[in-house]
């Protein structure tokens, strides 16, 4: 009964991550060339991907080897691009809940993508939901990693313009954005997130933008969280 419970949130999780998997495999292939041609063997993007699992700082990461050893200023970068996990963290409390072991690779592995789907999917009921969350995130690292990894080896003998490639993760979230919400009734949360994120873009740049607009939105949604309930319930 136990197999058959986790084969079917297998099969549940797959459909949800396959979007996940061309994103992945087209990022993860530009990684794996840039650092072949940054200088580093496949060894390099096979392990990081694995180990670290996550795709913006291992991009900079290629920079921070190269350049001269500074802890510190690498601990403040990654810190500063990732600080956005924090936030991810705190709103999966809640549905980590009661996943046992698993939920040590749970948090080891939460990406944007597997944040995602394990937030706002659907779960069946008769689906298993930590197994379920379990399997997206495995096949979201499972994608990164061979695609970083095909990356650093083939990166010697493939000759190809990979500028625009880091695009199909945009246009993924922006897919994924559009079916939350015609899917959602309520709008006022996706509103007030672009509003904010639109306005603190303004304010802090491009560059600088994202930390100001989170703690924005989450302190606005804090506040709004009753009369956003009222307005689902209503």
């Amino acid at each position: 009964m136990k197999v058959q419970s986790v084969k079917k949130a297998f099969t549940a999780a797959v459909p949800h991550t396959i979007p996940i998997f061309a994103g992945f495999w087209f990022l993860g292939l530009t990684y794996g060339i840039y650092m072949n041609v940054s200088g580093f063997s496949f060894w390099y993007p096979m392990w990081m991907s694995l180990t670290v699992f996550a795709g913006s700082a291992e991009f900079v990461a290629v920079s921070m080897l190269l350049g001269e050893f500074h802890p510190l200023q690498a601990l403040a970068m990654t810190l500063m691009i990732n600080a956005r996990h924090l936030f991810y963290g705190i709103s999966m409390l809640e549905r980590y809940r009661g996943t046992g072991l698993k939920k040590f690779y749970l948090i080891f592995g939460m990406c944007d993508e597997s944040f995602s789907i394990n937030y706002t999917a659907d779960i069946p009921g008769d689906v298993d939901k930590g197994w379920f969350m379990f399997f997206v995130t495995l096949l979201n690292h499972i994608y990164w990693f061979t695609g970083a990894t095909m990356g650093g080896i083939f990166g010697a003998v493939i000759r190809f313009n990979t500028k625009g490639l880091d695009f199909v993760m945009t246009a993924m979230f922006v897919v994924i954005f559009m079916e939350q919400w015609m899917k959602e009734k309520n709008h006022i949360p996706a509103l007030v997130g672009l509003g904010i994120s639109l306005c603190c873009l303004f304010l802090f740049g491009a560059d600088n933008f994202i930390i100001p607009a989170m703690l924005a939105i989450l302190g606005m949604l804090t506040l709004m969280k009753k009369s956003i309930a009222v307005g689902v319930m209503g």
